[in-house]
């Protein structure tokens, strides 16, 4: 049995946050959309949580990037003062 998955273990650690979400999207329609296997299914799920977390992984890199730079202005603007 084929299916168009990638499976390739590791894969989504090379992905950029807007191509990992893209795939992700696509995932979902097919998963939404029926007419595969249980095993392609399956498959398709597994492909998604991974591709989860490489989002939430990006998303949280941006988030403490947003954070630290907020934390440096406001020291700036203190010492300033």
């Amino acid at each position: 049995m084929t299916s168009e998955v990638d499976e390739t273990p590791g894969t989504g650690e090379a992905l950029g946050y807007e191509q990992a979400r893209d795939e992700l999207i696509e995932v979902v329609r097919r998963l939404e959309a029926g007419g595969t296997t249980l095993e392609e299914s399956l498959a398709l799920w597994e492909r998604g949580e991974e591709l989860a977390k490489v989002c939430r992984r990006w998303l949280e890199g941006a988030r403490a990037r947003l954070d630290a730079a907020l934390a440096e202005e406001t020291a700036q603007d203190e010492n300033a003062e």
